[in-house]
């Protein structure tokens, strides 16, 4: 029963058109007629999905040289990647039959809207480099580029096969990483090109007036697939919707190697080996940096407002208070209007080459200003709580304030500065919104632990999403641990047993004045 249901099944397949096979030639001849128009009226074209050409078929694309070739209408689904072999580390996929594997994948689910160099590109994907298939998956459709090299090398252009290979090799890649909203599995509708990656037009896609860029060096040594609208008002985030960028390089199917899953120790190892700690150095130089500009900040502060009116004081305190009530993400925001390109105080810094705004100095505002309550709050407690009578019999001994404060109250209150320095340092090391709003998630220059573990997790990479928690976790417990010991160790003394077995604070008996006399006149 189970065989003659198995036989029905394949015959219904083999009767039903495979989605995203290549067109047929007289489909090829109108897209070619059609490019060619629509090249002698000199725009560039809508974009036809369909096979990858040559560089002698390229000169009839309105895209550019190079550009897109065959036919009419997009390549519609992706093949099964049941077969599919991809390494433990889902960095690497190789299939039965296919001359091809690909390796180094790699998928950002989330991409840029800013200016690179004072210049809009719309909506941007960092590349690892200019040699890498990539593929953008978007809302109705994905735009898949293979660098012409590339598709030579393989003998892309004109092996309809080999690209629903490569599909199904990203597809299964892709499918790998938990965290995806919008996998290349389920989409329908792909476009499908071949060009030299860069500025050229032969690295560009149009599909429904939005330009797909591939390999651009928008920086020195920076790589970018850009996606640019018909004008800058076009907003491609919310009109496109671009769900990912993902990428990887082509090699022989015999040169690939698909690890399989390895033992506990070999796989932390491997990971351990492979990992990015640039956001561990980030973090600890953001927040000693921040740290000892709070510790500063908070102790002018506090004893600022203590020498003031008291009136003047309620303002001050609420406005060096009101950045630990606001959002972390309000804060940013704020500090962005203020210091951003726009204002004359942040055009003046970025002229002298000190931009305050998405650059490494914008961590650091960033956590002082998230930090700066806590430490401002503790100081401010601990110089209030200091007998008056004691400060002011240090006057009257010729001790100017200067001395005082150097002298008397850093040393009694210090046990609480103490404590709200290193509350202050969790605090800074623990910022993401305002971060990540005023200096944005550049990697190796502005991106912390905390940014970090949203954009892995947002990649899919919930391997390093544990690893950065688990760091954020250690270095919390060891904060918290501290403040426990230095509060018992500051306090030994008042938790000390009397040498006659009372205790330290014995409960009073009798009148207020206490003592023989007391106990003797009650007696009476």
């Amino acid at each position: 029963m189970v065989q003659r249901f198995a036989a029905m099944l394949l015959a219904l397949l083999l009767l039903v058109p495979t989605g995203g096979a290549w067109a047929a030639e007289s489909d090829m001849a109108r897209g070619a007629d059609a490019a060619a128009a629509s090249a002698a009226d000199g725009t560039r074209g809508e974009a036809a999905g369909g096979t990858i050409g040559s560089a002698a078929d390229a000169a009839t694309v309105a895209t550019g040289e190079g550009g897109p070739l065959g036919a009419a209408g997009p390549i519609e689904g992706v093949p099964a990647f049941a077969e599919v072999d991809v390494a433990a580390d889902g960095d690497v996929a190789r299939m039965e039959g296919c001359s091809f594997a690909v390796e180094g994948f790699e998928c950002s689910r989330t991409g840029s809207a800013r200016d690179i160099e004072g210049k809009s590109y719309g909506y941007t994907y960092r590349l690892s480099g200019p040699d890498r298939v990539a593929v953008v998956n978007t809302r109705e459709y994905a735009v898949l580029f293979v660098p012409r090299e590339t598709a030579e090398a393989f003998s892309l252009a004109n092996d309809g096969d080999g690209i629903e290979d490569l599909k199904a090799l990203l597809a299964a890649l892709d499918s790998n990483f938990s965290a995806g909203v919008a996998p290349l599995a389920e989409q329908d509708v792909w476009y499908v090109f071949a060009g030299t990656p860069g500025d050229g037009h032969d690295a560009s896609l149009s599909v429904g007036g939005v330009t797909y860029t591939f390999g651009r060096e928008l920086t020195e040594g920076h790589f970018y697939v850009t996606v640019e609208g018909p004008d800058e008002a076009f907003d491609v985030k919310n009109a496109v919707q671009p769900a990912q960028m993902a990428s990887a390089r082509l090699v022989a199917a015999e040169e690939a190697t698909v690890a399989k899953a390895a033992g506990p120790l070999e796989s932390l190892g491997a990971f351990l080996a492979t990992m990015d700690y640039s956001p561990l150095w980030v973090t600890l130089r953001t927040c000693g940096v921040a740290i000892v500009l709070v510790f500063f900040l908070g102790l002018a502060a506090a004893y600022f407002t203590l020498r003031i009116s008291r009136r003047a004081q309620s303002i001050f305190d609420t406005i060096f208070t009101i950045p630990m009530v606001l959002p972390p993400t309000v804060c940013g925001f704020l500090l962005l209007m203020a210091l951003g390109r726009n204002t004359a105080l942040g055009q003046f810094f970025q002229d002298v080459g000190f931009p305050l705004v998405f650059s490494w100095q914008a961590t650091v505002i960033a956590a002082v200003v998230v930090a700066f309550p806590l430490m401002y709050r503790s100081a401010r407690g601990a110089f209030e709580s200091l007998d008056p009578n004691m400060l002011d019999a240090a006057r009257t001994l010729g001790w100017s304030n200067g001395r005082i404060f150097m002298k008397l109250m850093l040393p009694l209150a210090w046990s609480s500065i103490a404590s709200g320095t290193v509350l202050a340092f969790a605090r800074a090391l623990g910022e993401f919104g305002c971060t990540l709003f005023l200096a944005g998630n550049q990697l190796g220059t502005t991106r912390t632990i905390p940014i970090a573990i949203y954009f892995e997790w947002m990649n899919g990479n919930t391997e390093a999403t544990w690893f950065w928690t688990i760091v954020l976790l250690v270095f919390s417990f060891a904060v918290i641990l501290f403040i426990n010991l230095w509060s018992r160790h500051t306090t030994r003394y008042r938790q000390q047993p009397r040498p006659d077995g009372r205790s330290p604070k014995p409960r009073r008996r009798g009148r207020r004045g206490g003592g023989r006399r007391g106990t003797e006149g009650s007696a009476r």
